[in-house]
């Protein structure tokens, strides 16, 4: 298991479009992946679950991986998540 704490930096955060590209990255890997900021941990391949977080950006968020291919999965996440747009 890996976790990676990270920083949004896509514009106006992670709403509808990007939470379904993010979820698209997710489901691409074997491993569990969870979202955790603050209190809150979701399953990153959950559209439901991941639109319940309201993300904006700037903020903080750890991701959480168990798997065979777990570090693929943070590293393609990662550079989703803290790419400029």
């Amino acid at each position: 298991m890996i976790s990676k704490s990270m920083t949004i930096n896509i514009q106006k955060g992670l709403e509808a479009r990007p939470v379904a590209l993010l979820v698209q990255v997710a489901s691409q890997y074997e491993s569990s992946i969870y979202v955790e900021i603050q209190e809150k941990k979701v399953n990153a391949k959950s559209i439901m679950g991941m639109m319940s977080l309201g993300l904006a950006e700037g903020e903080q968020i750890t991701i959480i991986a168990n798997g065979p291919d777990e570090e693929e999965a943070v590293n393609a996440i990662d550079k989703y998540i803290s790419k400029q747009q």
